[in-house]
Parts: C-alpha cells; structure tokens; sequence
C-alpha cells in the first residue's frame, strides 16, 4: 500500500468528499491563499475555487457561527481552526449553538459540521498556541471528539465526520502532519467512530494513548519489551464516542492501566477513561490507574522548560514500572 503523510491523508479525505458531493466546502483563516498556516490544504484553492475554499477574517466566533448556518440549511462544513487555544474565541458558538441545535430543535436541524483543529505543542509556542483541548469538549453533550493518530485513522475519520449529521470536533496534533504511513487510495475508506486500535498487543500492561502519545507509547513499550515488559498499546481514535469495551476487554487481560495524553494531567482526558475503569473494571485491576499527562502549568516557551513539562517516551516507561516498583 502506498505511503502518504498524515497532512497528505486530511488533504485527501477533503478532496475527495468535495468531488463527491457539491454540498461540502472549506473555511478559515488562512486555507486557501496560504494553504493554512500548516500547509494542510495546499493546491485546494485551486481545484474547487474560492467558492469552495474560503478564507475568512480573523473571528473564530464568526466563521463557526457562519459554518453553523450552513449546516443547518443543507450544507457540509468543514470549518479549520489553526490553534486549539483560539476555540474558546469561539465558545459559545461551540457551546451553546452547534452542540444544542438538533436537540434544542427536536432532531428537525441536522448539523453535519466539521471543525478541524490543531491541538498540542509543535515546539516553543509558548501557553497560547499549544494546548490541548480535547477535554475541554467532552463535558459538552452533542459533540463528537475524534483524535487520530495515524495517517490512515485521519483519512478514515475525517470522511466519517464529514458524511455525518452531527458536529465532530477533529483534532489533530501539529507535530503528526508530517509523520507518514500506508493510507488506503479507496475514496469510500471510513472509519466508524467508537471503534478503538490496538496498536500493539501485550500482556502486562494496557497502555491508553492519545493523539501523538500514541507513537511516544509504541515507542515506550519497545522499550519496556527488551525489559521483559510486554505492553499492550490501546488507541481510542475517538474520545466521544468511547470504545470502553476495547479498553475493559485489555484492561481484563493485563490487570494494569496506563494512560498517556499531552493534555494537563488534571481533569485531561485521561481523567474520563480512569473513571470509566475505576466504575466498569475495578474488580480486573491488579493496581492504581496511572495518568500521564502535561504537568498543571501553562506551557513554557523555553524548549527545555517545555520538555520537562510536555509528557514523554520516559514519563510513559516510568509510570508502567511503577506496578513493579
């Protein structure tokens, strides 16, 4: 199978869904003249024109609201937002309004809206432009959150959350868009949301990683396995909906969890999936449940303050030993 980057495989899935069906287009700061500051849409402007590929000005809370009307009046949205932090430009839009519109309507407004966002640190950000908020969204009923961590699972999510008839919030991390791997060509690839990847099988402990954990987690467990650790690496692909019985099934068999995400360890995602263990699977545990995350401080700009508190391959190797410490 043909290899293609992470940024290649969002690319494809957009064009491929716009060539489909007139309905779906692009907006956002920056998509089309400029392919988006992470050079995601490049060459899009082009082919579908700026009808299609609409730049827009610099007001989160007025393109989601825009994208938000044309859902509603039978339109498929895909909506970039360049920086997780700027979502909150945007709350109430997202809050309020695109997450309560089907149900505050009686199920009469579909809302078939994507919201692409740029989650995590790429490197000296600084506390502004390098948060991670998927956690942020999953107190909020009515939103779907999809975190992909390969290629593959971006091309696959992506035109499920664009075929869909709800709002998905689709983040992806900064620092994948250059990763790459095998992206099946089929135009009709999906991938259901709720269904996690085991990413590697183990017997000794069940590793939950998300986003860009994911790789420093394989990376970890390759590691742990020359200790005589065998790590069995779960990949949740969507955090709303949550494939528990994936999750409880590898926790059943290892007796150990470890969960590993770049969001602040406090109240991040993790902080749901422990809950979830410690409510549905607590007579399978042999231990705690072990939360790696970004130590509770805004993100530093110095690259070795934002090293130490960024989550790592390390922090992830410690936390599975500590069931033998």
């Amino acid at each position: 199978m043909r290899e293609i980057s992470y940024s290649e495989a969002i690319r494809e899935a957009m064009s491929e869904e716009m060539r489909k069906d007139s309905t779906v287009f692009l907006m956002g700061e920056d998509v089309g003249t400029f392919s988006g500051v992470w050079g995601v849409s490049a060459g899009m402007l082009k082919e579908f024109g700026e009808e299609r590929v609409r730049d827009t000005p610099i007001s989160e809370n007025g393109f989601i609201g825009a994208g938000l009307g044309a859902a509603m009046v039978g339109m498929r949205p895909i909506v970039e937002i360049m920086f997780a932090d700027f979502m909150m430009c945007a709350g109430d839009q997202i809050v309020n309004q695109v997450a309560k519109a089907r149900f505050m309507s009686g199920g009469k407004a579909q809302v078939p809206l994507t919201i692409r966002v740029m989650t995590g640190a790429p490197g000296s950000s600084a506390a502004q432009h390098s948060q991670s908020a998927e956690s942020w969204f999953m107190n909020i009923p009515g939103l779907k959150i999809v975190v992909p961590s390969t290629p593959a699972d971006a091309k696959g999510l992506l035109k499920t959350a664009i075929r869909g008839e709800d709002p998905v919030i689709f983040f992806e991390h900064k620092l994948l868009y250059g990763d790459k791997g095998p992206v099946p060509e089929d135009d009709n690839f999906v991938i259901p949301f709720g269904e996690a990847r085991i990413a590697r099988e183990g017997s000794d402990v069940t590793i939950i990683a998300i986003g860009e954990m994911v790789k420093k987690s394989l990376q970890a467990a390759d590691q742990l396995a020359q200790e005589g650790i065998s790590c069995e690496v779960i990949d949740p692909r969507t955090l709303v909906p949550l494939d528990k019985d994936t999750i409880i099934q590898s926790v059943a068999k290892t007796s150990r969890a470890v969960i590993a995400y770049e969001a602040h360890k406090r109240a991040g995602p993790g902080a749901e999936i422990a809950a979830m263990l410690a409510e549905e699977a607590i007579e399978y545990l042999d231990g705690p449940i072990y939360r790696v995350g970004a130590k509770n401080v805004p993100i530093p700009y110095s690259p070795i303050l934002e090293n130490d508190v960024l989550p790592g391959v390390e922090d992830v190797i410690q936390a599975v030993k500590a069931y033998w410490n």
